[in-house]
């Protein structure tokens, strides 16, 4: 099944980055530690990141704050080689989001700082004369859609998107702290998904959808008859269901030493696109996306740690997927 734009080069991709803090050493706490080490943050962000890591195109749709911390995302974006000709830095209250989190497995502690977040700035004069057709996809996660103006601008973005016959890629990525209630959000997520071609989740992110996590699958399983081409059910260690309107698929995970649980939905996404850009199958880049997320939580960081095309296939070659 080939979904993507083949006349086009790269992915557009909105939402948001940001600054993470990583307590240091690894293993450090963060009530204890006395040094952080700094990296791009923000799930597309990281997305971008990783598919740069990867040697193919992406470019930014999103708002910074207008001060140090955004000029920071700027420089670590350009260190990528993530475009960024369509990031916007807004003044005012606006700041940046930050996360401060732990390089740990046991108990891990994630906090995130998203008042006033600088990211949900992003209006529909941003996205109207973006070049949607030179892009082969367009991705985003479900963060932009818990405040306004973000959420406008990211509707608006996908109709004109599928006017302009470029396939949508939605990962949920679902927090419930940005949102004023979870029955808005599930209402505002299931309006969006109309749009979708590609949609992507957890299955407590899906169950949230369904409006009960037993019903996840299920919800899963209408999006891929009613709206989607393809439907990735992710279940943690118990890998993940691929659902297309050929029928479905269950792979396992990559065993891996891993350091912390965060970043593997991030680096999932990365190579699972990564994985579709190169021609493989839904399956192959499946797999492909599971081995960059078990290769990102082994190492520090989010972006930092995606992987590049070569230690993909070196990983690929040498590891085989667990039932």
């Amino acid at each position: 099944m080939d979904i993507l734009k083949r006349d086009a080069t790269g992915f557009l991709i909105m939402g948001r980055a940001g600054m993470d803090l990583y307590a240091d050493p690894p293993g450090a706490q963060i009530e204890t530690a006395t040094a952080f080490t700094a990296a791009l943050g923000g799930s597309s962000a990281n997305i971008a990141a990783g598919l740069c890591r990867q040697g193919l195109r992406a470019a930014l749709v999103t708002c910074v704050s207008d001060d140090a911390i955004g000029q920071f995302c700027r420089t670590q974006l350009a260190a990528y080689g993530i475009e960024d000709q369509f990031v916007r830095s807004v003044g005012g209250d606006a700041r940046n989001s930050l996360a401060v989190v732990e390089t740990r497995v046991q108990d891990t502690q994630s906090v995130i700082y998203r008042n006033g977040a600088a990211d949900f700035e992003m209006t529909e004069e941003d996205v109207c004369a973006l070049p949607y057709s030179a892009f082969q996809a367009m991705v985003t996660t479900g963060t932009v859609l818990a405040a306004e103006p973000s959420r406008s601008a990211a509707i608006t973005a996908f109709g004109k998107a599928k006017a302009a016959g470029v396939p949508i890629v939605f990962d949920i990525d679902y927090r419930p702290y940005t949102w004023t209630s979870a029955e808005e959000a599930e209402q505002v997520y299931s309006h969006a998904a109309t749009f979708c071609d590609i949609i992507v989740g957890n299955d407590e992110e899906f169950g949230f959808m369904a409006g009960a996590y037993d019903r996840g699958l299920s919800k899963a399983r209408a999006l891929a008859v009613d709206t989607a081409k393809i439907v990735v059910y992710k279940m943690g260690e118990k890998g993940a269901i691929t659902i297309t309107r050929d029928g479905e698929v269950h792979t396992g995970i990559f065993k891996t030493q891993a350091l912390k649980p965060t970043g593997a939905g991030d680096a999932f996404m990365a190579g699972f696109l990564g994985g579709l850009a190169s021609g493989l199958p839904v399956s192959g880049a499946v797999e492909r996306g599971s081995a960059a997320a078990a290769i990102v939580v082994s190492r520090v960081g989010c972006a930092p740690a995606m992987p590049t095309a070569d230690e993909l296939a070196q990983f690929l070659s040498t590891n085989a997927l667990q039932t």
